[in-house]
């Protein structure tokens, strides 16, 4: 049976990428024994070229065969590759007493990634190599890590780990309740949102230091949600005291939120970005300032400072901002059917209490259609007005008047402005 051109082609390409893969790999594991002197290591650059050109070939011998056959004739084939390596590896171990086992470990491997291709998946083979060849350069940086990383973290990683990978996949994507407004799987991943926004300010803290650390997070975090980033360092505030630099950085979070609204409208109905880039900007300059005010009054020493928060997962003020969520979700479906268009200012009071992003996304969609671009423009204002007030309130309850009232000034002057500028544009707009 003759190969036509594309097949001949296809079978080339998947041969080249197993080669380059195995080439990727040894490259890394030929580096690292660089000092070694020749025959005085069990697998370098060149075998590992080899292993991935010669998995591709056997590979492409097979894949003609299809599903069950075609794997279980790759193991068959596989089987002695390891046992050579385990050979290697035994005499390595006894003449050098290095128990190590990385590099026969990555051989294996190499030899799958090379099958890949030829079963139609080199997209995967390719990413995994690097994956791979990154995991084996970092070496010393995952051994150090593990040795700075206290059990209270790990074990909060962990639980991190529990509630978004195991249990929000199983949870129903569809309403419940009255008017099916209580989604189970939305209102856990704002559990998880905020448990991971504490996670990863609490890494990020001990990493960059506490002052980089907590801006970082906050403009990433504000990105995301900035009401979660408002709770988690309100949280981490009682803990860590820096009432200056944690008031920067939830002020910088509720600036970076006027931001996101002008890119999801812009996105969704570009129209509608002359009407509010005055009322978003009126708040994101206002909070700007505010933040940079405060960050310089932080003390520089506090750069140097590690966070001492005992544990960096804390599932129970998620849970209560998942109930206030709900409670928020449920009032605003009633006051839409109750009311109709007329209940959209009061839904949009109501929705800014928890998220603005409900407001944005449902409203925009209809701006100049069903609704007039003014009202969807001062529904925007007000949810993202109500909603910035709130989390000043938020930071008052849970970090307490000495940081509380240093957020909530500032955020009630952004209201304030962003609603008086909503004004201004829609009388102008009007006349």
């Amino acid at each position: 049976m003759t190969l036509d051109y594309s097949e001949l082609l296809s079978h080339v390409t998947n041969l080249a990428i197993a080669l380059a893969l195995g080439f990727l790999i040894g490259s890394e594991r030929g580096w690292r024994g660089r000092t070694i002197s020749e025959g005085g290591r069990a697998a370098g650059i060149r075998t590992f070229s080899i292993l991935g050109l010669f998995g591709g070939l056997v590979g492409a011998g097979t894949s003609g065969l299809g599903g069950f056959h075609a794997w279980l004739l790759c193991a068959l084939v596989f089987a002695p590759v390891a046992l050579l390596l385990i050979v290697a590896y035994w005499r390595t171990s006894r003449n050098e007493n290095d128990l190590g086992i990385t590099t026969e470990v990555a051989a294996m491997l190499t030899y799958w990634l090379g099958v890949l291709p030829a079963m139609g998946l080199a997209l995967p083979a390719a990413a995994s190599a690097v994956v791979l060849a990154l995991l084996l350069h970092i070496k010393e940086l995952l051994h150090h890590w593990l040795q700075v990383l206290d059990r209270t973290e790990l074990l909060g990683t962990l639980q991190f780990l529990l509630v978004s990978v195991v249990l929000l996949p199983l949870l129903p994507n569809e309403g419940f309740g009255p008017w099916q407004a209580i989604n189970p799987y939305q209102l856990w991943w704002m559990v998880v949102l905020i448990s991971g926004l504490s996670l990863i300010g609490y890494f990020a803290s001990r990493v960059a230091g506490t002052r980089n650390g907590v801006l970082a997070t906050s403009l990433t975090g504000g990105l995301v949600s900035s009401t979660a980033v408002t709770l988690s360092l309100s949280r981490m505030y009682r803990e860590l005291g820096q009432r200056a630099l944690i008031s920067a950085g939830i002020l910088l979070a509720c600036a970076t939120m006027f931001g996101r609204v002008l890119v999801v409208v812009a996105v969704i109905h570009l129209p509608l970005v002359p009407l509010l880039l005055l009322p978003m900007l009126a708040g994101i300059a206002t909070l700007l300032l505010a933040a940079y005010w405060l960050w310089r009054q932080a003390p520089s020493t506090e750069a140097e400072r590690v966070p001492t928060v005992q544990n960096p997962f804390e599932l129970l003020p998620a849970l209560q901002f998942g109930f206030l969520l709900a409670l928020v979700m449920l009032a605003a479906e009633g006051l839409s059917t109750w009311f109709g268009d007329t209940g959209l200012y009061l839904l949009s009071v109501f929705s800014g209490l928890a998220d603005v992003d409900a407001i944005v996304l449902s409203l925009s969609p209809k701006a100049g259609e069903s609704i007039t671009n003014q009202v969807v423009v001062m529904c925007i204002a007000l949810a993202a007005a109500t909603n910035t007030l709130m989390k000043g309130i938020y930071c008052r309850i849970i970090g307490g008047a000495d940081l509380g009232w240093r957020v909530l000034k500032p955020v009630l002057l952004s209201s304030i402005l962003v609603m008086a500028s909503a004004g201004v544009i829609l009388v102008g707009y009007v006349n």
